[in-house]
This record gives C-alpha cells, structure tokens and sequence, in this order.
C-alpha cells in the first residue's frame, strides 16, 4: 500500500501506492479549506543553516515534471530565488543551447504576463494546483511556491550607526543556506518513474543516466 523512507540523515517520506489506497469519510466537522492567500511559507533553511530537506524533496518533485514539460527543449529560469532552485539543475539535466521555452512564476499575488510554463502552488489540503491560462502548468508546494514568490534573499549589511536608539534592534538575519542548491535526487527519480512520457525517446536516456548516478551533477 505504501512505502516508507527512513534512512539517518534523510527526511522521512511515505509514498502511497495511488490504486491500493482511496480516502474514506470520518466523523466530526470538516476542516476549512484555506484561501491561496492564507497559505504559509516554509523557510529553505533548516536550525543548522543548511538546506530543508522538505524543499530538497519538492523542487525535486517539481523538477520532474518540469522537465517533462520542457519536452526536451533548453528552458529560461527567471533571476531570483526562483534560479536558485531550478536552474542549475535544469540546466544540467537538458541538452546546452538557447532558450525554446521560458519558465514564470505565477499564482495569488502575481500579475506577471503567463504564455508559456508556468511555476504554481499546489494547494496542500485539495492537491489542486493554481488555474490559469498558461500552455504548460508546474505545481510546487504552496509553502516553497510562497516563499519563493515573496521573500527577498538578499543579506543584510547591519547599519547599526546612526540609527536612533529606539528603533535599533539587535535581531539576528534570516537563516540563509550558504551552498548550492540541490534537489533530492532519489525522490527525483521516483516522480519521473510515475510519469507516462519517460518512454520518450529523448526522455528515457536524461532519467537512465541519473539513475546510474544519482549523487553527481546537478543533484550534488
């Protein structure tokens, strides 16, 4: 019915095999659905200022299906926090050569123009990702899609002088990851395994060279 993965140093995960299990009705009041907007975000960095595995593992899910839509053609990653996460890894995995296809941020708060790919959250209580008219939907996990979407990743140079003393304070910066980012390559693989188009000719090889080394380039 499931697989569990629980291995020291990893985030534990539960994969549920989706034609052995199906939802069954409880008792008790049904929980609110949640508004886009009130949705949280989720940090990138774990206590130890390294990189959550919760984010490693959904821009991993999302990655797969990222390069799904790609279809093999060389895709454009918009600057920001949105390039940290996707584009060396992108980059990695498609042949080298300009641009065909051009990746957007898009969802509640965003008015940037959508006519090719666009990055979405997935809603974490209804699993539907955010409608709009772009050819090519990618869902992310709302809490990483937030947070990518509105948080500014820039460091703080402190400017402590000069600075009335009523207002000086001496809160420590965000949490900031100082390495590169890598996705979780195995749960990578997983996703790409559950999508029909990996028979691709120009698919199958990317996802058999991953397999045999999962732990190289862009994935470490």
């Amino acid at each position: 019915m499931a697989t569990r993965v629980d291995d020291c140093g990893f985030w534990q995960v539960v994969w549920l095999e989706p034609d052995a299990v199906h939802p069954v009705a409880v008792a008790g009041p049904v929980p609110r659905v949640m508004d886009w907007d009130e949705l949280p975000s989720t940090p990138p960095a774990d206590p130890r200022d390294c990189w959550s595995a919760p984010w490693e593992a959904a821009v991993a899910v999302t990655l797969a299906h990222l390069l799904v839509a790609s279809d093999g053609k060389r895709v454009s990653v918009p600057d920001g926090p949105v390039a940290k996460a996707f584009r060396r890894a992108i980059d990695g995995l498609l042949p080298a050569g300009p641009p065909e296809r051009h990746l957007v941020l898009a969802g509640p708060g965003l008015s940037t123009a959508i006519t090719d790919i666009a990055l979405v959250p997935r809603h974490p209580q209804t699993g539907e990702a955010w409608p709009c008219d772009a050819e090519t939907v990618v869902p992310l996990a709302a809490d990483v899609w937030t947070y990518l979407a509105f948080h500014d990743d820039r460091r703080l140079v402190p400017a402590a002088r000069g600075m009335p003393a009523e207002v000086r304070r001496d809160d420590s910066s965000p949490l900031l990851p100082n390495s590169l980012f890598r996705p979780d390559g195995r749960v990578f693989l997983r996703t790409l395994e559950r999508l029909a188009p990996i028979r691709q000719p120009w698919l199958r090889p990317i996802y058999d060279r991953v397999k045999d080394r999962p732990y190289m380039h862009p994935f470490s």
